[in-house]
C-alpha cells in the first residue's frame, strides 16, 4: 500500500510517541505527520533550505531531526512547534540511554550531544575524513555509529570515550545501523552490498547480498525478530534473520501521478528510511513522493 505525499520527497521516517508516523521531506524543508488511513499534515520549516533527513523520537515526547545543509538539530512537537540548535553538518540522530540526544556531524567528524536542559557537548572521532553517519543506542549504555568514509563502526560512551572498529571489507561505506534482537548491532554497507553485525566485544560478521549493487541504506529491527533494510538502488526491501538468511521484497509500484524518469521509464522509488509503524507494519520513506506500507 502506498500513501502519496503531495508535499515533497520523503527521506527519514519514524513512529512518534503520539502514535503517528513522522517523516522528513528532504528537498522541500518540511516535516510531515500522518496516522495510518488519514491525511498527512505537513509542517513547513523556516528557513526551508536545511534539507531535513533523519528523524527519531526523543525521550521528551517530541520528535528530533537533523538538517545537514542548514546546520541544525531540531525538535518538533506534536503541534508543529520547532526548536533549533546549531550543529555542523548533522545527519544521524538517536536518543541516548542518558536522556540526551546524540547525533553525528559528518563533515567535522564529531559526535554531538544535546542534554535535557539544552547543554551541549562534542566528541572527536579519531578517523580523518571518516564522515560518521547513522547512530543508535546500544545494549551497553553506549552509542554506536557508522563511519562511512572511514570504513569502520564506532562506539562512544556516555563520557565521550570513542572506540573505532575497522571493517574487514575495503570500501564497505557503512550507513544505517540499529540494535538487533540478539543484542548485537546490525548495519548495512552501501558500498559493498552487504549487511554487517558487530557484537559489543567488537567481533564483526558480514553477509553479502544476492545483489551486491543494491546499495542498502537504512536498517531496523523488525516486528518479527529479523532485521529489515532498504535497497536504495534496487527499489527493494531486504530482510535478514539473525543467522544470516536473506530475503528480498519488491516495493509496490509507483502511481502514475508521481511521473516518469528522465528517460521515460518508470520513476525509481528511492527508498531511504524505514520504521515499524503504529499498526505493526513496516513503513518505508520513498523519495519519489510516497510512504510504502509493507505487511
Amino acid at each position: 500500500m502506498l500513501t502519496t505525499i503531495d508535499g515533497g520527497s520523503p527521506y527519514g521516517i519514524a513512529t512518534g510517541p503520539d502514535g503517528a508516523l513522522w517523516f522528513t521531506l528532504v528537498h522541500e524543508g518540511r516535516v510531515g505527520r500522518v496516522s495510518p488511513g488519514q491525511e498527512p499534515v505537513i509542517h513547513q520549516l523556516d528557513p526551508a533550505d536545511g534539507q531535513p533527513t533523519v528523524i527519531t523520537p526523543g525521550v521528551d515526547g517530541a520528535m528530533w531531526f537533523t538538517e545537514g545543509k542548514g546546520g541544525r538539530v531540531c525538535r518538533i512537537t506534536a503541534d508543529g512547534k520547532v526548536t533549533s540548535y546549531e550543529a555542523d553538518s548533522p545527519y544521524g540522530i538517536s536518543a541516548g540511554p542518558d536522556g540526551g540526544m546524540w547525533f553525528t556531524q559528518m563533515q567535522s567528524g564529531r559526535i554531538g550531544r544535546i542534554g535535557p536542559g539544552g547543554e551541549r557537548a562534542e566528541f572527536e572521532v579519531p578517523v580523518e575524513g571518516g564522515m560518521p553517519a547513522f547512530i543508535t543506542a546500544g545494549p551497553d549504555d553506549a552509542l554506536w555509529f557508522t563511519i562511512n568514509q572511514g570504513n569502520a563502526i564506532g562506539r562512544v560512551s556516555p563520557a565521550g570515550e570513542v572506540t573505532v572498529h575497522p571493517l574487514p571489507t575495503e570500501g564497505a561505506a557503512p550507513v544505517g545501523i540499529t540494535l538487533g534482537p540478539d543484542g548485537a548491532l546490525w548495519f548495512v554497507e552501501i558500498g559493498a552490498g552487504q549487511v554487517g553485525r558487530i557484537d559489543v566485544s567488537g567481533k564483526i560478521t558480514e553477509y553479502p547480498l544476492p545483489d551486491r549493487a543494491a546499495r542498502p541504506h537504512a536498517i531496523i529491527a523488525g516486528p518479527d525478530g529479523a532485521l529489515w533494510f532498504t535497497e536504495w538502488a534496487a527499489d527493494r526491501l531486504g530482510r535478514i534473520t539473525t543467522d544470516g538468511s536473506i530475503e528480498e521484497h519488491p516495493l509496490p509500484p509507483l502511481p502514475a501521478e508521481l511521473g516518469e524518469g528522465s528517460d521515460g521509464a518508470a520513476r525509481k522509488a528511492e527508498p531511504h528510511g524505514l520504521t515499524i509503524g503504529p499498526d505493526g507494519a513496516i513503513w518505508v520513506a520513498l523519495e519519489a513522493g510516497a510512504l510504502a506500507r509493507i505487511g
